[in-house]
């Protein structure tokens, strides 16, 4: 990949510390200015041992030290130390994924998830990007984070869909000619179905056992309504009352792992204001990502002291919705799906959160359904929120990877608790020509719960071949 040898090499050497670097580094300066720049001691965690380079995505694609974990804190601890902020070192940092991948597999504790974020945010504010990259970003980010205008562009999709004009662009690969960026945002959108407006209150079914609040998302709600319909059903039938604010909008999730920090914030602090004014004891999320983030809203807001305790607050009642059903235990009876099922760990699901188990335990309860593993379950799909349409080429390499081993598990359903999965795989394994079932975990749940056949599981197929 061209860009990503420009940077001299590691040199192996490791500070007296046995750090990757000593402590004691320099004021900010160089590559970045004094707001939150890569924090020194935890840079000083990392010992250089390597335990992240098999989890790292793009250490396994090219090889590349400078594009692993280790490398990119090199790269912050140089910039650190006063090397200038160049196109070189971006390039790198770009590459990065935000699979958090390497946290997991990483026996020091090093927070690399709190250091490519800080080190994003000195990127978007003191790197000159391309006018090419640039309108992409803009083009983006003045869609993706607004429900609103992603609802707007279901009526134009699903007109490309039913006459089947979006088939008919992708075989003459003129968009892939003219920008490989645009075409990899067509090839993920998934096949729409209608719309499923949820009602602002919706109460248990008979006792009531919780009371909480549900974020309906950007892209969750645009595109996948009918995992927000199931949610807010499993969470009915397991005795919550659930609260869904209008006007509730972006979490911010997308903005913050793209290093728009003061966006981010934006939106963080109306999320905090609609849930606060909801009063509810847990605020469920059924998207990965979006759920990474809020839980993080702490230090996202910890510079606002209007809002740094209420954030902290809220963000403590945070919980992704297999966390809350596994923590409920189940009321409502499940009856038999005979289905094979092979389930993906979303990465800010497993690597973010460490949310492994609910999950499963949640799709081992129902009777009929044998759960599948998938080999190199700790290797990103290639989504990362906007990465597969920032870096097509790599996204669509470790897509087809995931395709692989997922086809490989001979399961009749592919099962995951992130929209961004659900595309980037859909598209991968629509490629692979074996197309499969697709469906989000609570979906699996819902069929179960209100007894509906492992069919309408097996058909739900995202992407248009």
């Amino acid at each position: 990949m061209d860009g990503h040898t420009d940077t001299p090499a590691y040199d192996g050497h490791l500070g007296e510390t046995g750090s990757i670097v000593d402590l004691g580094l320099p004021a900010p300066g160089g590559a970045f200015d004094e707001h939150h720049p890569p924090d020194a001691a935890l840079i000083g965690d990392c010992v250089h041992c390597g335990f992240c380079l098999p989890t790292c995505p793009t250490y396994v694609l090219w090889g590349e030290e400078m594009d692993s974990p280790r490398g990119r804190i090199y790269l912050m601890k140089e910039g650190l130390e006063g090397e200038p902020l160049s196109d070189a070192m971006v390039s790198h940092w770009d590459a990065c994924l935000g699979c958090m991948s390497c946290v997991t597999a990483c026996p020091s504790g090093v927070q690399y998830d709190t250091l490519i974020e800080q080190t994003r945010a000195q990127v978007e504010r003191r790197h000159h990007r391309s006018a090419a990259d640039r309108a992409l970003r803009g083009l983006i980010f003045s869609i993706f984070p607004h429900p609103r205008r992603l609802r707007l562009l279901r009526g134009p999709l699903r007109g490309l869909q039913r006459t089947g004009l979006d088939r008919a662009l992708r075989r003459t690969g003129l968009l892939e000619r003219l920008s490989p960026q645009l075409a990899a945002m067509e090839s993920l959108a998934p096949r729409l179905g209608r719309p499923m407006p949820l009602p602002e209150h919706i109460r248990a079914s008979g006792e009531r056992r919780a009371v909480v609040g549900m974020l309906t998302g950007c892209v969750q709600g645009a595109f996948f309504p009918g995992v927000n319909a199931a949610t807010a059903r499993v969470l009915q039938a397991e005795g919550c009352d659930v609260f869904v604010p209008p006007g509730q909008g972006c979490c911010g999730a997308l903005s913050v792992h793209n290093g728009r920090e003061a966006e981010a914030q934006r939106y963080a602090r109306r999320i905090v204001d609609t849930f606060e004014a909801a009063g509810v004891e847990r605020l469920v999320v059924n998207a990965a990502g979006c759920g990474s983030t809020m839980k993080d809203y702490a230090r996202l807001l910890a510079d606002d002291p209007a809002y740094a305790d209420r954030a902290r607050t809220l963000a403590e009642k945070v919980r992704d919705v297999a966390e809350v059903l596994d923590e409920l235990g189940p009321v409502a009876v499940r009856h038999p799906l005979e289905v094979s099922v092979a389930y993906h760990d979303a990465c800010h699901l497993a690597h973010a959160q460490g949310v492994r188990a609910q999950p499963r335990r949640l799709l081992a309860g129902i009777p009929g359904l044998e759960l599948r593993e998938i080999a190199e379950p700790e290797l990103c799909c290639g989504s990362a929120g906007i990465y597969n349409i920032l870096n097509p080429e790599p996204a669509r390499e470790l897509g087809d990877r995931k395709a692989a081993n997922i086809v490989a598990t001979g399961a009749e359903l592919l099962v995951t608790a992130n929209p961004g999965c659900l595309m980037q795989v859909a598209s991968a394994i629509a490629r692979s020509g074996r197309p499969m079932g697709m469906a989000h975990t609570v979906e699996v749940l819902d069929a179960s719960i209100r007894g509906v056949p492992a069919d309408s599981l097996r058909e739900g197929t995202r992407p248009s071949a």
